[in-house]
């Protein structure tokens, strides 16, 4: 029996996952369909939006005149869940990316990585420097 945590809602059910002969997984706990669905996927395939920030390419970023609080990266998602064991991979392209201003919230750094459809788009607009 495996145990998860479900995490589609706030509510939070305690899910227990029971393998059957045929390779099925029985789902208890969950308060509604959607957490049996999140279950079944976690065990067969587990997925997650990936965070994390990139850098940008600006002469201004180290320079120590820099306004203090400026943004030095640019804070980016993917724009669907990746599956897990391609996390570090994905993450590896993410930090090569350098990023050119003016950015736009939304817009897509890295398109169709890997042909997984997944793009990494900005989540933060940035005009230059010092600018939020």
């Amino acid at each position: 029996m495996k145990e998860l945590t479900c995490i589609v809602c706030p509510i939070g059910c305690a899910l227990q996952a029971e393998e059957g002969k045929d390779q099925t997984f029985t789902i208890s706990g969950n308060r509604c369909p959607r957490g049996a669905a999140y279950a079944q996927e976690e065990i067969r395939s587990p997925r997650r939006v990936l965070t994390a920030t990139c850098a940008i390419d600006d002469p201004a970023v180290n320079r120590p005149e820099a306004p203090i609080g400026s943004a030095r990266r640019l804070p980016v998602k993917s724009s669907q869940a990746c599956p897990r064991e391609k996390l570090d991979e994905l993450l590896q392209a993410v930090y090569r990316i350098k990023a050119k201003l003016p950015v736009q919230s939304g817009d897509a750094l890295i398109r169709n990585w890997n042909g997984t459809g997944i793009d990494i788009v900005a989540t933060r607009s940035l005009k230059s420097i010092g600018s939020f």
